[in-house]
């Protein structure tokens, strides 16, 4: 079996730009900044978030709300995944009812990741919107999501797979398309 091939997509400095892009837009379409907050999907989603916060805190001088869930055993495929997952809670400190949130993920693809977010939120109360902000949208949908915030749009074939590297996590920051052989 041969190696897959990897490109690197999006270096440090493109997802810092990325990011930074993203966050005038949340500003931009947000302009009053009360009403909102910011949920990360874990794990790598949790750190975009973050970012996506103090970038508009440095922007606005205003701190939004930041929130975090865990959709692990939201996930429709939970049974079928035949690894323990490791599971760090939801952690939502505010009351998140009449907020528009901005729901951040690090790749979108299936959908099935957001609808699973969108569970475990309205287990906390009834935002009065939710948006969605991803890093990447690979494409492929199998449910009828949408981002409203895209960093980057990186069509892919059956044989490709979209990583994101977060230091925060994975001790460096980077997006990499990999292919896989097809046998």
């Amino acid at each position: 079996m041969t190696q897959p091939k990897q490109i690197l997509l999006l270096d440090e400095t493109k997802i810092d730009r990325t990011i930074t892009r993203i966050s005038h837009e949340i500003v931009e379409r947000f302009p009053e900044l009360e009403n909102i907050a910011i949920i990360g999907i874990r794990t790598r989603g949790e750190f975009i978030a973050r970012r996506i916060a103090e970038i508009v805190k440095s922007i606005t001088g205003n701190e939004i709300p930041i929130g975090f869930v865990n959709v692990t055993f939201h996930r429709d495929d939970f049974r079928e995944r035949l690894i323990q997952p490791q599971v760090k809670g939801t952690d939502i400190p505010f009351s998140i009812d009449g907020l528009a949130i901005i729901l951040a993920d690090d790749v979108l693809y299936t959908g099935r990741t957001i609808r699973a977010a969108l569970s475990e939120i309205i287990n906390f109360g009834r935002p009065s919107a939710v948006t969605l902000a991803v890093l990447v949208d690979r494409g492929h949908r199998e449910m009828p999501i949408k981002a409203d915030f895209v960093g980057k749009n990186i069509p892919t074939g059956d044989a490709q797979h979209v990583y994101v590297r977060m230091k925060e996590v994975d001790g460096i920051d980077g997006v990499y398309l990999v292919t896989y052989d097809e046998e």
